[in-house]
């Protein structure tokens, strides 16, 4: 594991365990067992931190979603089926310690989400063009976007039968 790598885990654990006022360039340092300026080397601020976090997000979604995409038949509503299943086939441990670099970002300053928010036009361009009726795909874009956001900050997050009943209907659509 890259030095890079294992200061981004060691930031998310610190979020996710002691929240964000706790995000302090020494804090992340004693977490990965490196020193400050090892830190410093590779992250030169705390917005750094974050911002990598943020794009370690947006490839662990495109990774799940490429995989999901390799499965499904050609045809109208491929993108938006292996969007569905990449979404909701449950984060790992990994992908919901780096969610939390969401909630820092929104903390710390709103702008480090652009790269989300720009990777996320493209995402909801490719539902919308997918071959299925627009105000499906943004309803099925909106139920996906609640589910995860509920995950995230821990709002009656739905049970894993909820999830599978959810993807079900969530399919019909298609």
């Amino acid at each position: 594991m890259s030095t890079q790598e294992k200061l981004l885990q060691a930031t998310a654990r610190v979020l996710t365990r002691d929240g964000f006022s706790a995000l302090t360039l020494e804090a992340v340092a004693k977490e990965a067992g490196v020193s400050k300026g090892g830190l410093l080397y590779h992250f030169p601020h705390k917005n750094s931190l974050i911002s990598a976090l943020i794009q370690r997000h947006i490839e662990l979604f495109e990774l799940a979603h490429q995989q999901a995409l390799k499965q499904q038949p050609q045809g109208p509503g491929r993108w938006t089926r292996a969007y569905i299943q990449a979404s909701l086939q449950g984060e790992d441990a990994e992908q919901a310690e780096i969610s939390s670099g969401l909630i820092a970002a929104v903390a710390t300053d709103p702008t480090l989400l652009q790269p989300l928010q720009e990777r996320y036009t493209q995402w909801i361009n490719q539902l919308e063009n997918d071959g299925i009726p627009p105000v499906d795909a943004q309803l099925i874009r909106l139920a996906i976007d609640g589910i995860w956001l509920c995950n995230l900050i821990g709002l009656s997050p739905p049970s894993a039968e909820c999830l599978a009943q959810l993807e079900t209907r969530l399919l019909a659509l298609l």
